[in-house]
Parts: structure tokens; sequence; C-alpha cells
């Protein structure tokens, strides 16, 4: 009986010991066979990581006489990060004295405590710069890595920053960051690899696969950084010499309609955007501020006049120092050129009853709706005025009442005739000027002087006409024989000899609240510069809280200095009569 137990005993031994081995063969089988592929996806998930690879943004050009310079480029900075489940806990002191070491200002508030969290991805600096990095890569520490990200770099500080604006992390903001973000921009990579322990990528695993970024494209701007640096040390000098606490200036190719300075002061830098306290700063006054542009406006008036056959230099209307529209007298701001003038003797002083006249005659002697409506067609159609230029920044519409419109009666229309009564901005009445003294082609205000391949090859884009003949060639002569008149004519000091410069003054009161404040006007003036032809149109206003300024005292003296200047650099030959 007792062998039989002792065989029983070492068959049970032995069954159990088969059993054993083969749920072991089962389970390695099923291991090995079955759930392969799910361990394979929980080892790949350890050792597969994926990266993004971020685009390259593009960089902004401007002119520098007929080359390309860089106005906008871009540096690479690297985010450095901690995964806490990966990095070696007996090399945190040794860590944490390297990076203060390395990383120094770069650091996080509190980066130390970050070592301890559960999240795996904390970020400890920022903005290192690849010196930094390489540093901090050389020691191998696992589970600290960096990711590269690109900052925008503006070498030219604050010059032209309300054009270009800035970016942060929500992309372009304000200017031509802004307007041109997505073709800036680009689109990001991506990297999906197998890594080492410190997060190296080994590229060996067949499922590694690697899209490349797509760079943003480069822009090149109209703006040449000369002229542009010209007006902006002219603005704000001229302007801290007379005490002016607002300016913006505008310098275009009447012959393109390409914009070769845009400034405005104060400025700020671009780099150091986050420092602004007033988000006005950023605003580009040349294109966003509506505003009544006053007498700048008398020579649009008077193209139109010439160009309709009711006016000329030397035609003539009865001066009384006052004008009579329905129920409102409208009287000229200077006094005493009465009797029977020339046209260009109102234009000369400004005469706002010269302009009233004009528009009375396209009426048959009263502004008459259809005189309105004719007015109306040049300021809005023709000129435009009153809508958007299509220049490729943020603009102002502004407002042009139509005689349609209650609003739209004669006396507003009297009151329009010589720029008031109407909000436009500066590149409307900029545009508007060149049409009318470069032989009646209206062009679209642009700032993009061309493209630029992949390879560096740059092509020159050609003018955006918008509206062809809105003046007669004939009239446009006349327009800028008078305009060199007019500002001869009232004593205008500084202009280099042997040229033909004219323009035009402007002096506006201001809207508060939707009334007109006694102590404070703005200041333009509004003229070109060249030989028989104009080789530039310029701009110039300024204002500011509680200031009375001037077109003749303020704006004309910020214009003649850029205009001076031009005539050298644009290597203009003398010419004119």
């Amino acid at each position: 009986m007792k062998k039989v137990k002792k065989t029983s005993r070492a068959s049970i031994l032995a069954g159990t010991i088969m059993i054993v081995f083969a749920v072991i063969v089962v389970r390695l089988f099923w291991l090995q066979i079955v759930d392969a592929q799910k361990y394979k996806a929980l080892a790949n998930k350890e050792q597969m990581k994926q990266y993004e690879i971020p685009a390259s943004r593009g960089l902004i050009y401007a002119m520098n006489g007929d080359q390309l310079t860089k106005l906008v480029m871009n540096e690479t900075v690297y985010t450095l990060f901690v995964d806490p489940q990966e990095y070696n806990k007996d090399q945190k002191t040794e860590i944490i004295s390297t990076l203060k070491e390395v990383a120094g200002g770069n650091l996080v508030s509190d980066f130390e405590a970050l070592f301890d969290k559960d999240n795996r991805y904390q970020v400890l600096a920022k903005k290192l710069s690849r010196k930094q990095a390489e540093k901090i890569k050389a020691k191998k520490y696992a589970g600290i890595g960096f990711t590269p990200e690109t900052q925008r770099v503006y070498p030219e500080g604050s010059l032209a920053s309300q054009v270009l604006g800035f970016v942060n992390s929500s992309g372009g903001n304000y200017g031509v960051e802004a307007a041109f973000n997505e073709k800036l921009t680009g689109k990001n990579g991506s990297l999906k690899t197998t890594t080492d322990v410190f997060g190296n990528s080994l590229m060996i695993g067949a499922e590694d696969v690697a899209i490349p970024a797509k760079d943003g494209e480069d822009i090149v701007l109209s703006i040449d950084r000369n002229i542009q640096s010209k007006v902006e040390e002219t603005l704000k000098t001229k302007m801290n010499d007379l005490g002016i606490k607002n300016g913006s200036a505008i310098v275009i190719d009447p012959s393109s309609g390409k914009v070769m300075a845009m400034a405005n002061y104060p400025t700020y830098d671009p780099a150091n955007y986050n420092s602004v306290q007033d988000a006005k700063l950023f605003n580009n006054n040349t294109t966003t501020m509506a505003y009544e542009n006053g007498s700048v406006i008398k020579s649009l008036t008077m193209a139109m006049g010439i160009n309709e056959g009711v006016a000329s230099a030397s035609g003539t209307y009865v001066n009384t120092d006052s004008i009579k529209v329905e129920d409102r007298t409208i009287k000229n701001a200077v006094l005493g050129h009465t009797g029977t003038i020339s046209f260009q003797t109102a234009m000369n002083y400004s005469l706002n009853t010269g302009m009233v006249t004009i528009a009375q005659r396209l009426g048959g002697g009263s502004i008459t709706k259809s005189a309105r409506q004719k007015m109306y067609e040049y300021y809005y159609d023709r000129f435009g005025l009153g809508k958007a230029t299509g220049i490729e920044v943020y603009e102002s519409s502004g407002v042009i009442i139509s005689p349609e419109e209650t609003e739209g009666n004669a006396v507003r229309y009297s009151n329009m005739s010589f720029g008031h009564g109407m909000d436009i901005t500066m590149i409307q009445t900029a545009s508007a000027f060149c049409s009318i003294i470069n032989g009646g082609t209206l062009y679209r205000p642009t700032l993009i002087n061309g493209t630029l391949s992949a390879d560096g090859e740059f092509a020159e884009s050609s003018p955006d006409i918008r509206k062809a003949n809105v003046i007669s060639a004939d009239a446009s002569a006349q327009i800028r024989d008078i305009l060199v008149t007019a500002r001869a004519s009232v004593g205008v000091t500084g202009d280099i000899s042997g040229y033909r410069v004219g323009g035009k003054t402007g002096t506006s009161e201001t809207l508060v609240n939707g009334k007109y404040v006694d102590n404070q006007t703005i200041g333009s003036y509004l003229g070109f510069g060249g030989n028989q032809t104009p080789k530039y149109v310029i701009m110039v206003a300024v204002w500011g809280e509680g200031q009375n300024l001037q077109g003749n005292k303020h704006a004309q003296l910020i214009f003649t200095e850029i205009s001076n200047w031009l005539l050298n650099y644009l290597n203009v030959k003398p010419g004119g009569n």
C-alpha cells in the first residue's frame, strides 16, 4: 500500500511539473504570437516619440536703393523641458546647478519644483540661445529635452515698426506681420522616431516618419530703408523742436503707387512690444486715422474744376471773402484778396470761396443735386476718397456722404470742396493726389515691391491700376503748374533751386465726441517734387491734444526737409521751370 502511495505522489509531482511547463509554453506562445502586436505597440509607445518640426517664418525685406536688405529676420531659440518620469533623480542636484549656471535668467520661476510634478512635460526655461542649449545638451542628462522655436529679430530696431507689426504666440499682429501672417507662417512638419533613454533620435525603426516643414514665404516691401529712416528722423527732430505730440508722413512713387516710406511718431521697438503701455502706439495712423484733411483737398477740387471746364489758373471769379450757400455763410480764413481774382490766387491763399464757386459752377450757379453727384463721382469714384484703397495693411475706409443721403446736401458739399465734411485717411488722400499730378492714373497704393523666389531671384511687380483717366493729361499738367506757383507765391523758403516742387497746405478742426473743439487743429501738407516729371509725393500730418497746429507753420517744414533730401537721394536731375 505504501509503495502505491509513493508512486502516486511521484506521478502527481511529475504531472504538476508538466502542467506548469505547459502553462509557461502556452503563455510564451501567447506573448510571442498572439499578443505580440499589443506589446510591440506598448514598447513603441515608450520608445517612439513624435516631434513637431517648426517651419521657419518668412523674412521681410525692404529696398536699400536698388538692393534688398532684411528688415525682419529669424533666430532659433530653445525651450528646455524635463520629463519627471525619465530624469535620473540621483543627478537632480547636479542638473539644477547646471541649469542655474547656464540658463540663468531664462529659467521659469520655481523651476526646481517642476522636477517632482506628475505631468511628463515640464517647461524649465524659455528662449535659450543655441550656445546655452548646446552646453546643457553636452551633459547628456536623461529626461532633459529641448524644443526649438523661431524668434523674430528686428535688426533696424524701431524702423518702420507700425508698418511691420510684431509676432507673438498667436502669430502676426498689426502691420505686415498680420496682413501676411498666413503666407509668412508656413506649415510645420513632424518627426515620429525611436529614441534612446536620453531622448535622442535613433532613426532605425520601420515606423519612423519624417514630414518636412514648409517654410513661410519671404516678402519684399516697397519701403526704402534709407527714405524711411530719413522720414522718421525728420519727424522726430522737427516735432521735438516744435513741441508737437503726434505726426505721420507718407512718401509715394506717383508713377506706380508704391509706398517708399510710411512713418509715425512716436514709435516703438517691435522686439519689445510687451513694454508698450498704450496700444494706440501700434497703429499706423497713415492708414487707420480718418479725419477732415482740410485745404489739401483744394488741389483735388481744382483738378476737378479744370477737368470739367469750369475753372483754370487764369479763370476768374468775384471774391468778397464770403459766399452764401443756402442758409450758411462760408468765409475765407485769409481775408483781403477781394474783387475779381483768379483761381490761381484762390489756390495761392487757400480761399474757400474759390472752391465753393467751382462747386456752384458745376450746377450752373448753385450746388444742385446734379452738381453734388458730379462731385461725388470725382471724390469717391475717381479719386477713391472715403473707401479702402486696397493697400495690404489694415486701413479705415473713412466716409464720404452720398448726395442720395439726407446729409449729402448743398451745405455739406460746399464744405467738402475745401476738405471739410468728409473723413478720409492719409493714404487715400496721397493716392488721389498722385493721380492728379501723374497724368491722371489712379494706382492702388502698395507696400509690396515684388516677389523673391526660392533661389533668391527678385522680380519687381507691375503697378496695379485702379482707374485710368481720372482727369486728362492736360488737366494734370495744369494742376501741377498751379501747385508749383501756389507753393512759391506764399514765400516758402528752403527749396533747392532748379526743381519743380509744388504743394498745398491744410489746417482742419478736430472732432471730439462729435463736436469740434476750439483748441485743437490738425496741420497737413501735401505736395510733390521732381523736374518735369514728379518723382515723389509726400503727405505730412501733425496733431496733438490741446494743440493748434497748421499746415504752413508746422507740416510744411517737415515736407520741405524730406523733399530736399529726396531730390539728392533719388538723383533727380534739375530741369524744372
